[in-house]
């Protein structure tokens, strides 16, 4: 099914503030992660579709089908609440879409402005219609990016700490601007198991690394969770000890390429394992 441009206004969490959960949202629904509500909007109904396509518009007009898993989001305005123009609902949106490393697609002449991001291994595109301001709809489209395969085994981690001290592990995954880490991240836990239970005397310092796209200090806090939630998976589900492992975190201070381009802020957001 194909959604069409429609009546849909949103505000990007970045530039405004966030207003709290409200007691008359609609029951179930709740902010997408990556945004939050306009002060004084309340949730009048939210969707979900695990695999669906919304029609995008890029430069100069251009359709595309994107395809994925979709989240409608509808915000009405509460009574007494101040309400926001179409032109401020764009600008917050496209200012926040660039802080971190997104770009624009378009804007039409009916209120639809049209943005993405590419983000721990997925692309989020994001239709946001301003025509009505006081009630908007924010639709996202969760596209994902082809699955990382894991590109490294037990003997290849072991081999690279023998040689340089320090084995970086490209196949854990997670929730964007979070520390869950995604099941995919499964079979490369497992190796990083593996290799450490062949070598019982091993200790290392789990190290989280993030690329640019944010504050610094909230990178260096992720960065800490994310190595932590991995020192934690290898010791609950896989039975390391968790003496041998400590979690680092240092954020965008040690980038393997430049953030100037997807590809490598891709390589740059990884787990590292370091020799104690």
């Amino acid at each position: 099914m194909r959604t069409a441009p429609c009546t849909i206004i949103a505000i990007l969490s970045a530039f405004v503030i966030a207003a709290p959960v409200s007691a008359q949202d609609a029951q179930g629904c709740t902010d997408h992660p990556l945004f939050t509500r306009m002060q004084g909007y309340t949730i009048l109904r939210c969707s979900t579709k695990a695999f669906d396509a919304v029609e995008f518009r890029q430069a100069k007009g251009a359709r595309l089908d994107v395809e994925g898993r979709v989240t409608e989001v509808l915000y009405q305005l509460g009574d007494g609440a101040v309400e926001a123009s179409r032109l401020q609902i764009h600008r917050n949106f496209e200012a926040a879409v660039k802080k971190i490393g997104g770009t624009t697609l378009f804007n039409d002449d009916e209120g639809n402005l049209y943005l993405k991001v590419a983000r721990d291994g997925s692309e989020y595109w994001t239709m946001v219609d301003a025509y009505i301001s006081t009630q908007y709809r924010l639709v996202i489209v969760e596209k994902q990016l082809m699955a990382q395969q894991v590109t490294a085994n037990a003997e290849a981690f072991r081999n690279d700490i023998r040689a340089t001290g320090h084995a970086a592990v490209y196949g854990i995954h997670f929730d964007t601007a979070r520390a869950d880490i995604k099941p995919e991240s499964t079979p490369a836990l497992a190796e990083v198991a593996k290799m450490l239970a062949a070598d019982a005397a091993l200790k290392v310092y789990v190290v989280g690394h993030t690329d640019n796209a944010g504050t610094f200090d909230a990178n260096m806090k992720l960065s800490q969770a994310r190595a932590q939630s991995v020192v934690q998976a290898l010791s609950t589900q896989h039975g390391i000890d968790a003496a041998r492992l400590k979690a680092v975190g240092v954020g965008p201070v040690a980038p393997v390429q430049s953030n100037d381009s997807e590809a490598g802020r891709a390589k740059n957001r990884r787990v590292e394992l370091v020799r104690q």
